[in-house]
């Protein structure tokens, strides 16, 4: 039997591959495993400054990345960042599926503007997107790796008195079967479509939240930490690679062991 070495299974060398929100915090995280691993990228996001930054840091790590600035919140923006995407990169074999937002009110009181911007973007720009690469890249050539940011958010409720977020957790909720569902269609076609649950990270879009809780964040994990900027990237490889070939339909919690507990 002719099996190949752990490092080949990894290795992603003439893999093209596309990360939202892939300007920084987890999503950049995701693009430097990746590239590292010899995929050329496309990593998008809404703001060309910081999109332009982050392909000049990816470059330097010696990855060849490309940046095409798009709000996957908007149907319109995702069809021609598709058609950009697919003129850089010929075809695309692994989609990761990590932009998103949140937006902190209790229920009663959640703007409409909240719900419908995380629905968006959370929701709907990952099924537009993921169906455009899919019906014009990933299917016509039997060969796929979808992987999508979800969140521990989306497989279980808050602890009264950390946060309220209940349009974040019902579209990360919705990501998870999502995830599900489309493994099942997808798998017969030469497709793994898996994600990752993060808990918390340093981030952006965590700081305000952690600023106010970060201690009982520690104190509830039994790693007794928060998540760094590497912790994403073994678990994104295995998945995004033929290391992961036979897993479908699999969300990963990464959270230093909060949610088994």
């Amino acid at each position: 039997m002719n099996s190949r070495s752990a490092a080949a299974l990894f290795d992603l060398t003439g893999r093209k591959a596309i990360i939202t929100g892939g300007s920084r915090g987890l999503g950049l995280q995701i693009a430097e495993a990746l590239g590292d691993m010899g995929a050329e990228l496309v990593i998008t996001a809404r703001k060309a400054n910081e999109l332009e930054q982050a392909v000049d840091h990816l470059k330097a790590r010696g990855t060849i990345a490309h940046g095409i600035a798009s709000d996957q919140s908007k149907p319109e923006q995702i069809a021609a960042f598709v058609d950009s995407a697919l003129a850089a990169l010929g075809h695309v074999d692994i989609l990761v599926n990590n932009a998103g937002a949140t937006w902190g009110a209790p229920a009663e009181d959640h703007p409409l503007e909240g719900w419908l911007k995380l629905v968006n973007l959370n929701l709907t720009g990952v099924f537009l997107l993921t169906q455009a690469i899919g019906k014009r890249s990933m299917l016509p050539r039997g060969y796929g790796r979808i992987l999508t940011v979800a969140s521990i958010a989306g497989l279980r409720g808050n602890p009264p008195g950390v946060q309220q977020t209940l349009a974040y957790n019902t579209t990360k909720g919705g990501l998870v079967n999502f995830t599900r569902a489309l493994a099942g269609e997808w798998g017969p076609r030469g497709i793994t479509v898996n994600a990752l649950a993060p808990g918390f990270f340093h981030s952006k879009m965590t700081a305000a939240t952690l600023s106010a809780i970060e201690e009982k964040v520690i104190a509830r994990a039994p790693l007794q930490r928060i998540g760094d900027d590497e912790d994403l990237k073994g678990a994104a490889l295995l998945f995004c690679s033929a290391a992961g070939k036979h897993i479908t339909g699999q969300i990963l919690a990464i959270d230093g062991g909060v949610t088994a507990v």
